[in-house]
């Protein structure tokens, strides 16, 4: 079933892009990367750092409220190798599922480790989903009218879900954390992770901070690929269609973010005056840069990977390797017993 969905995954982003390609020519998606330059490639290691340490610092917040040890030097480069391997695996998480069962057993927790980095990319998601209703609300006239309708229904999901789990969580939290039930003391326990790593006084201000900085970035992101890609259109007529695009990204069915983002820039852009096809190449000159700003995690992994293998490799601390014996080790007693 799993490789089931994680091929329709695939298939579908393919698909999405295929009908782009039908539709707008193969232009589209080449134009821009040949515009794509040094100051370009700086500017997106410049802003992927920023954006990198804005999240490796929501996830040490969130680690460390719920018990686990974590510093700000290993969440970043742990963070880098998250980033570097969701943009060149097909399914897009895959270095997320990695950091989570990675750190959660470096901690000696693992499921309380992937709670946490599920609770650290949920707090990212909320802001991000929070934008996006803004924009419909405060903008309706730059998104067509079925889009306006999925985004507006994603933020009432959201709200109902939050307010299901604060009540819930009121109610019989306390009392399923010991039931006899595996799956009830598992939910009472992910509620109370809940509780404690998102919503106390001493962590929702910090994580909703970083969590709009890291929103920030990707945003700022966006506006370098726009100019790359050719768009003088001001950037305050771009960020109300870059939030709803990265939205898009979160759909499941995507290939490291391509799929849904370029149709949803072609169809944005469309609406707006821009050009369907300049919205695709902005999507792709923007997958390209995150990628790029991605780049030091391929050397977190490669330097990770030498440290592991020697590692491996060298003998275990604390072990006496025994000397080669020779004659004058053999006791006098067995010198005689031979001789005899």
């Amino acid at each position: 079933m799993k490789r089931a969905l994680a091929w329709l995954r695939i298939l579908g982003a393919v698909g999405i892009l295929a009908v782009l390609v039908w539709q707008l020519g193969s232009d589209a998606f080449l134009d821009g990367l040949g515009r794509i330059d040094t100051v370009g490639v700086l500017a997106a290691l410049g802003i992927g750092f920023a954006t990198t340490l804005f999240s490796a610092g929501r996830w040490q917040i969130v680690a460390t409220r719920l018990g686990l040890r974590l510093s700000l030097r290993t969440a970043v480069g742990d963070y880098y190798r998250a980033l570097f391997l969701n943009g060149v695996l097909p399914a897009g998480v895959l270095g997320d599922v990695h950091r989570a069962v990675q750190h959660g057993r470096e901690s000696g927790d693992v499921p309380r480790g992937v709670r946490a980095v599920v609770l650290e990319r949920t707090a990212g998601q909320v802001v991000l989903i929070g934008s996006a209703v803004t924009v419909v609300l405060a903008w309706p006239g730059v998104v067509p009218g079925a889009f306006r309708q999925v985004v507006t229904l994603c933020g009432v999901v959201v709200v109902l879900l939050a307010v299901a789990a604060v009540v819930v969580g009121r109610v019989a939290g306390g009392r399923w954390i010991h039931s006899p039930s595996k799956v009830r003391r598992g939910f009472a326990a992910t509620l109370a992770d809940v509780r404690l790593g998102l919503l106390t006084r001493e962590t929702w201000p910090a994580v909703g901070l970083l969590s709009v900085a890291t929103l920030a970035g990707h945003l700022a992101l966006f506006v370098v690929a726009a100019r790359v890609a050719g768009v003088a259109a001001p950037v305050g007529q771009l960020l109300p269609l870059m939030i709803l695009a990265l939205l898009a990204m979160g759909l499941p069915l995507n290939v490291g973010g391509f799929g849904p983002r370029e149709g949803v820039c072609a169809l944005l852009f469309g609406a707006a005056g821009l050009g369907a096809a300049q919205g695709v190449t902005v999507a792709v000159v923007y997958g390209v840069l995150t990628l790029v700003a991605s780049l030091p995690g391929a050397g977190v992994l490669l330097v990770r990977s030498v440290a592991g293998f020697r590692l491996a490799r060298a003998p275990h601390a604390g072990t006496v390797v025994p000397a080669p014996r020779t004659a004058a080790d053999v006791p006098v007693e067995s010198e005689m017993g031979l001789k005899s």
